[in-house]
């Protein structure tokens, strides 16, 4: 009686043991259903990876902090710029907005723009930033957190992605690696570079009445200003990168609203081609 007992109770235990790998494998098979659902919307595929990157160093007091943040934001709200985002082959982009000085901030991290609701609700969430500042203006620091964190963690193929770039001064943190360095590893990983100078001291926009919008930012210079000159030495990379200078924060909406169109659309590429002929030091090809 006790042996058959024994063999019960062996039983009941394999049943158990049984029950208890299937209760297991049923949540594994749920945990990789989860996993490849959010996988699923993760990888849906982008036209743009659109890094904002602004300068908030000492020389950005708090009315030329409010010039970049509301020019970034009115941008996003811009009819034109909507168009280019949605009007893309994949239909959408993903923003990013980095704030930097001695050290970068991730202000907003990797947000899917596919709409116009997407672009406002993006806009509203720039416009309520807090104030950010700094000392120094530590450019290749920025661009070395963008390349090791801030690429990599790109949550959705993109076809092309871009490093915008804007401030009012050259490097001037004394790095460890030169800015061209930085910038040269960011473009092997497939990173368009771009840059905004924000030109002090420049003259009033030059706009030609009836011309499309994107010839405002080319106007003849006898000179070359020296800000401009080093964007294009030393930040500017990549197939299709080029610097579109703004003159000075109060031109600064309109600048970055023209960059977002070129750097996001189809059109953007080919007005890129047309005033690369007429300006080659501004592009590259």
């Amino acid at each position: 009686m006790g042996h058959g007992v024994g063999r019960g109770s062996g039983a009941f235990r394999q049943r158990s043991a049984q029950r208890a790998i299937l209760a297991g494998v049923a949540a594994l098979i749920g945990a990789v259903a989860v996993v490849t659902a959010a996988f699923a919307v993760s990888g849906d595929e982008v036209d743009t990876a659109l890094i904002v990157a602004i300068d908030v160093s000492n020389s950005v007091d708090d009315q030329r902090y409010k010039l970049q943040i509301e020019g970034i934001a009115q941008a996003l709200e811009d009819p034109g710029v909507i168009q280019a985002i949605v009007g893309g082959a994949k239909g959408g982009i993903l923003f990013s907005l980095v704030t930097w000085a001695d050290q970068p901030t991730v202000s907003v991290p990797w947000t899917h723009v596919a709409s116009e609701a997407d672009a406002k609700a993006t806009a509203k969430r720039v416009r309520g930033l807090p104030r950010q500042g700094g000392e120094f203006t530590c450019m290749a620091r920025m661009m070395r957190v963008v390349s090791d964190k801030i690429v990599p963690q790109i949550p959705s193929k993109a076809a092309k992605v871009v490093l915008d770039v804007s401030g009012d001064g050259k490097d001037n943190c004394n790095s460890q690696e030169p800015i061209e360095q930085v910038r040269d590893e960011l473009v092997s990983y497939g990173v368009t570079v771009n840059g905004l100078p924000i030109l002090e001291g420049a003259g009033p926009e030059v706009v030609t009445p009836g011309a499309p919008a994107a010839q405002s930012y080319l106007p003849e210079k006898q000179q070359q200003d020296p800000l401009e000159k080093w964007y294009i030495e030393n930040v500017k990379g990549g197939p299709g990168s080029f610097v579109l200078p703004a003159n000075g924060y109060a031109d600064f909406g309109r600048a970055i609203r023209q960059k977002f169109v070129l750097e996001v659309s189809e059109l953007g590429s080919r007005v890129r081609r047309v005033f690369a002929a007429n300006r080659p030091s501004f592009f590259t090809p």
